[in-house]
């Protein structure tokens, strides 16, 4: 028989050998146990939302004083209608003038120039209206441009009245105010739809374009 070894431990009580695991033997705890109870440090801001809100009214006002001008002014159109296009793309520059550092792709692009697209949109129609209040009511100097697009208006429903022949009852609705001022405001939203989507698309190219690779600051 063989001696038993003298480093073996055996129960006190009654004499069977026991385990017993060694500090130094046991399994090293996971990262909470050995955690201080501090929460992580949060996630990096992908945009900072509240420089590119600022540059986007920049460039909105920007587009709303041009939009008034080149109702005065007719040459100056042109200019306004590419400032309003470029618009994401002029956002983006001041934002990365403003923060160097900001991670850049496409889609921080588009959505900053989903943001870009809203505020030209409601900054341009705000504008446009309440000159068309001061023109009307206070200026009454709204005349011939009423007349000027009530015979566009009708020129079109001509047209189409005699690609497709109408009832009569059909043309009359036609030129009724109500049916008139529905169109204008058709043509304004669909405009706004795409001055939001060319906002959109351009912002997206523009931050492809200025992407950078590396961490989100």
């Amino acid at each position: 028989m063989s001696a038993r070894r003298d480093d073996t431990p055996f129960c006190p009580h009654c004499g069977s050998p026991q385990l017993y695991l060694l500090e130094q033997d046991l399994p090293e705890d996971s990262g909470e146990a050995n955690s201080t109870g501090s929460l992580p440090p949060p996630h990096p801001k992908q945009v900072e939302w509240k420089t590119a809100i600022r540059c986007a009214i920049l460039v909105a006002t920007i587009g709303a004083l041009l939009s008034l001008l080149a109702t005065r002014v007719p040459a100056m159109s042109p200019l306004s209608t590419l400032w309003i296009i470029s618009g994401s793309l002029t956002t983006l520059s001041l934002y990365q003038r403003r923060r160097p550092q900001a991670w850049m792709d496409a889609g921080v692009g588009a959505r900053i120039g989903v943001v870009v697209g809203l505020a030209l949109v409601l900054f341009v129609a705000c504008a446009m209206a309440v000159a068309g209040l001061v023109a009307r009511y206070g200026l009454h100097s709204m005349g011939s441009f009423d007349a000027e697009l009530a015979q566009q208006l009708h020129t079109q429903i001509e047209r189409a009245a005699a690609a497709n022949p109408a009832p009569p009852e059909i043309l009359r609705y036609f030129y009724t105010p109500e049916f008139l001022a529905g169109m204008m405001l058709a043509g304004i939203g669909m405009t706004a739809g795409i001055v939001l989507l060319l906002s959109t698309v351009g912002g997206a190219v523009g931050g492809l374009m200025r992407m950078r690779r590396g961490t989100p600051a």
